[in-house]
């Protein structure tokens, strides 16, 4: 049973820019927060940004500060990552996640989140 389902990944140059969407398919996630992470080969699980249940927060990594806008609209039970000025460090695959509290997402406390997407992988070219 699939909860929550990304697109929007891809091949892109370097400078450029992708839209990451998140869809979910229970309308109880309206009241999760709802985050971001991306794993490399190799590497753990890292947090990119998450966003308050109802929108009035927003939390980044260091890393992608003022590159990349978290965003999430209730109505339609989505969540977006618009990533602008993309590096070849950006490259791996992203997950979306939900969870009830927004700490879990922001700390990077992958055991306890409670929702996660099957990956979207993004691919950015020097």
């Amino acid at each position: 049973q699939v909860q929550l389902v990304e697109s929007g990944g891809g091949l892109v140059q370097a400078g450029g820019s992708l839209r990451l969407s998140c869809a979910a398919s229970r309308r109880t996630f309206s009241s999760y927060a709802r985050g971001w992470f991306r794993q490399a080969p190799g590497k753990e699980r890292e947090f990119v940004a998450a966003i308050s249940w109802n929108g009035g927060s927003t939390y980044y990594a260091d890393s992608v500060k003022g590159r990349f806008t978290i965003s999430r609209d209730n109505a339609k039970n989505m969540q977006y990552l618009q990533m602008n000025g993309l590096k070849p460090e950006d490259t791996a695959v992203y997950y979306c996640a939900a969870d009830l509290n927004v700490a879990d997402l922001r700390l990077g406390r992958i055991a306890k989140i409670h929702s996660w997407g099957q990956g979207t992988q993004v691919t950015v070219s020097s």
